[in-house]
């Protein structure tokens, strides 16, 4: 088999995670030039084509191999570095600046319980690109080679990958404490929903309509929707009256127990199965971050598996997982 230059290597990498040659020369610290040069070598050493010059630029199938092996690479010497600093800290380098360990994990974990759980290897200098999409589509993202681990709905085990059931994140709704008082003082309903905003993540979320679908047994909903492509954002938008909003209640949980938001209907809540997909290699980095993440969702996630698999937040899909459930 061929040996790559590690240099075109990562100079794939760089156009197709930059986007663009302009944004991967500025990534790499050469000229625009060199990278067109760089990509045209390694081409003509693989014998096809790896990149579409298209708006936005894809890679073809030949060049999401090549960029899943450049990935490996990465890894490689993120686990040769951090046995070298285990064995003699003062002979390892540190890696190079643009070498990413990249993984994809949904913006409600993000904004939750995933960053603590990566803050030791973060600390320890691993240099972590974390990519935030919704939990229906997190898992493409490492099935064309982009990341080398998901937190995602998907509950079936991709081609060349291990998969960690995380748990259940659960999903309440909330508004505003004056808001509900004004606008549905007795709570959310099957008959008042529809007169009410619903502060959506994007076009992708499908929580909102979920939740009220399964909440009253209805069998398709539709909402007045507001979109806040942020989970924080989220959050404050309903702080601030905008409406109301399916959101996780991790997130919620000290303002309706201090009074600020009120939950509209606390005998229901929505539950998402998440679960934790990466490459199936002997590594000591994927290891220290399969570890990490397992042992906070542990700590912060429901265990209990959904009993149903309507769609989350992002398409639908038969392979998420959901449920609603009634307490009391």
């Amino acid at each position: 088999m061929s040996t790559f230059d590690p240099d075109a290597l990562e100079c794939l990498a760089a156009i197709i995670e930059e986007g663009g040659f302009e944004r991967a020369a500025q990534r790499l610290s050469i000229t625009q030039s060199a990278v067109s040069q760089r990509l045209r070598a390694l081409e003509a050493q693989v014998g096809t084509v790896l990149i579409v010059r298209s708006r936005p630029l894809k890679p073809t199938p030949a060049g999401q191999l090549m960029l899943k092996h450049a990935k490996m690479m990465r890894l490689l010497r993120a686990d040769l570095e951090k046995d070298l600093k285990e064995l003699a800290p003062s002979a390892a380098g540190g890696g190079r600046d643009e070498e990413r360990i990249s993984i994809a994990i949904n913006a409600d974990s993000i904004a939750t319980w995933a960053l603590p759980a990566l803050d030791a290897l973060a600390r320890q200098g691993l240099p972590v690109e974390i990519i935030t999409d919704d939990q229906e589509f997190t898992h493409e993202w490492l099935r064309e080679g982009q990341v080398l681990g998901c937190v995602t709905s998907l509950g079936q085990t991709l081609r060349g990958c291990r998969m960690e059931p995380l748990g259940s994140m659960d999903y309440v709704v909330v508004a505003h404490h004056a808001y509900a008082h004004a606008h549905c003082p007795k709570g959310l309903n099957a008959h008042n929903f529809h007169q009410l905003p619903f502060v959506a993540f994007n076009r992708k979320d499908h929580l909102q309509h979920s939740f009220v679908e399964q909440a009253f047994g209805l069998p398709r909903v539709g909402l007045k929707q507001l979109f806040v492509p942020s989970s924080e954002g989220q959050i404050r938008a309903v702080r601030s009256g905008w409406g109301v909003s399916v959101l996780p209640e991790l997130a919620v949980r000290d303002l309706v127990a201090s009074g600020e938001l009120v939950n509209l209907a606390p005998r229901h809540r929505l539950g998402v199965m998440l679960y934790w997909h990466c490459w199936n290699l002997s590594s000591d980095v994927l290891d220290a971050m399969t570890a990490a993440l397992t042992e906070a969702a542990t700590r912060n996630l429901n265990a209990c598996l959904p009993q149903k698999t309507p769609p989350g937040r992002g398409s639908k899909r038969k392979d998420s997982a959901a449920s609603v459930t009634s307490a009391g």
